[in-house]
């Protein structure tokens, strides 16, 4: 099986390290294509107006100036061209993407873009807490992915139909079971607008997270990461919502 990994953090993440780790207990074939900086939040945007700019790291490992879309194309479409990838991992993730995360998460948009192209694609993300970033528990996704990764393949993937994957923050020995559920929605603004003053005093500002309370629906993505299970929720492709369009059709006949 050949494994193409890509993320949204960057070539040199420690996510991406824990990811190759997980492939590797799969296949000797794996391949790394993730973009050279950050690129967090930019969802399945892609290049139009920029070149692309590709810079080998090691062997089978590139970087490209581009974001997580570019990134899987350019594996697809140019690097693994005359041989393709069976399955594309993108992540893992520094942070959960669950609700409306979903939307916005480069990571996820990297199993967007190979299931576009035909390619069986699942998304990871390992979950922290109040300790932040510098306390993420890698060890628990490299842990259970390898096992839950083979279970999906072996059962085979929906046409148009790609795996999002939360891992909880807490310890392998601590997860509390593994849960496939529906995107969630938290139910505050989860943004907000910080204004600054640069040295001369003209104000700039940064999008920053506020801390909503909420609680999460039963049976969502939310609910189930924080009963410290692995949340895996299946998404579309087709974002057309099926209900509303017999409910209006007459409208336009």
């Amino acid at each position: 099986m050949r494994i193409l990994l890509t993320n949204d953090d960057g070539i040199h993440a420690a996510g991406l390290e824990a990811l190759e780790r997980v492939a590797r207990q799969l296949s000797d074939d794996v391949t790394i294509v993730a973009p050279a900086i950050d690129q967090s939040g930019v969802s399945h945007s892609f290049s139009l107006n920029d070149p692309l700019r590709l810079r080998q790291i090691s062997p089978r490992h590139f970087a490209v100036k581009g974001t997580p879309t570019d990134c899987v194309i350019m594996a697809v479409k140019h690097l693994m061209k005359d041989n393709p990838p069976d399955l594309i991992l993108s992540g893992i993730n520094s942070g959960q993407n669950v609700a409306e995360d979903v939307t916005y998460s480069g990571t996820i948009a990297g199993a967007i873009e190979g299931t576009i192209l035909g390619i069986p694609s699942i998304a990871l993300s390992q979950a922290y807490g109040p300790s932040g970033r510098d306390k993420i528990r890698w060890d628990c996704a490299e842990a259970l992915a390898p096992a839950l990764i083979r279970k999906l393949t072996t059962r085979g993937f929906p046409h148009e139909v790609l795996f999002n994957l939360n891992f909880p923050d807490c310890a392998p020995g601590e997860v509390a079971g593994t849960m496939m559920c529906a995107q969630g929605r938290r139910d505050t603004n989860l943004l907000r607008v910080e204004e600054r003053r640069d040295g001369r005093q003209l104000p700039y500002y940064w999008l920053a997270f506020a801390k909503p309370t909420y609680s999460p629906g039963p049976g969502t993505d939310l609910a189930v990461l924080a009963a410290r299970k692995v949340a895996i929720t299946p998404l579309r492709i087709n974002l057309t919502d099926d209900a509303t369009l017999t409910q209006f059709a007459t409208l336009f006949d």
